[in-house]
């Protein structure tokens, strides 16, 4: 019987080291990735511009973009995304459409995001808006800005978080399981002798 005692604490041990090493790697590159991001964290505010190679309002989208480059060039940074002949960024566009619930709306391109706020299509009355919200967006903390890759990033990470801590459960319960299958089977042949 003793032997039991010390095979399952054995066995409980090893089950429970990988979990602990697990939780402390992963706040350390929780805290590193906060470091870096902190640091190479730029005034400018990101415009991601989500268009189509040959788009007519597209084109006119990157000529007002253009237009308002010597007066408020230092204010905000184009990120651009080509989505008609670049299927990864088609995926990437939709992703971010889900996670800001405008799958609906936003099937089209351009696709503009400033900040929390974003537009389908371009007319020139978004002209506007757009230059406020960069504005706005310029005068906030760059700590405290909203930006949709990041939180996508972080979306996505609690997602494959979740999906590894399930994982490891299943895991665990499967070697219970195993183990107790085991020492039933032990017992079993034992009391037949």
């Amino acid at each position: 019987m003793k032997k039991i005692k010390y095979l399952f604490l054995i066995l409980l041990a090893i089950l429970i080291l990988p979990l602990g090493v697990f939780a402390e790697s992963e706040d350390e590159t929780t805290s590193n990735a906060e470091e870096e991001s902190a640091e190479t964290a730029s005034k400018e505010v990101k415009v991601y511009f989500f268009r189509g190679e040959g788009c007519a309002h597209c084109a006119e989208a990157e000529e007002w973009f253009d237009s308002i480059e010597e007066e408020m060039g230092d204010k905000f940074e184009i990120v651009d995304y080509e989505t008609w002949n670049n299927p990864d960024n088609a995926e990437l566009m939709s992703r971010v459409a889900k996670v800001r619930g405008e799958e609906d709306s936003a099937t089209g391109v351009p696709y503009i995001i400033i900040g929390d706020q974003s537009w389908v299509g371009f007319i020139e009355d978004y002209s506007v808006e757009m230059i406020d919200k960069i504005n706005e967006v310029y005068d906030q903390d760059v700590a405290e800005r909203y930006d949709v890759m990041t939180f996508l990033e972080e979306n996505e990470g609690k997602e494959e978080e979740s999906s590894t801590s399930s994982d490891i459960l299943a895991l665990i319960i499967i070697i219970l399981v195993a183990g107790g299958i085991g020492t039933g089977v032990y017992f079993t042949k034992k009391e037949i002798k």
